[in-house]
């Protein structure tokens, strides 16, 4: 499971371009929105996008995405449990 969380954490960084930000900064329950990494509605578009091409989740209710995106921990919870690559 730990090598999922590093292996998002890094996807995040790459997929949004946060040259800023390296792994080692997020923490697995930090938020992902608002006062953790700061992402916004755009961001979250382009996580369900690679939950789709890398994972094989389909999101079709963008208000799922805001509970599933709440942290690295989260997201590594409902990949491993809805992953169908």
């Amino acid at each position: 499971m730990s090598d999922l969380k590093q292996e998002l954490k890094e996807k995040i960084i790459e997929q949004l371009n946060l040259e800023e930000i390296s792994v080692a900064d997020i923490a697995d329950d930090d938020a992902l929105f608002g006062d953790g990494l700061g992402l916004d509605s755009i961001d979250a578009l382009e996580l369900i996008v690679m939950l789709d091409k890398d994972y094989g989740i389909r999101l079709s209710d963008p208000k799922e995405g805001r509970k599933i995106f709440e942290s690295v921990q989260v997201m590594a919870d409902y990949i491993q449990e809805h992953r169908t690559k």
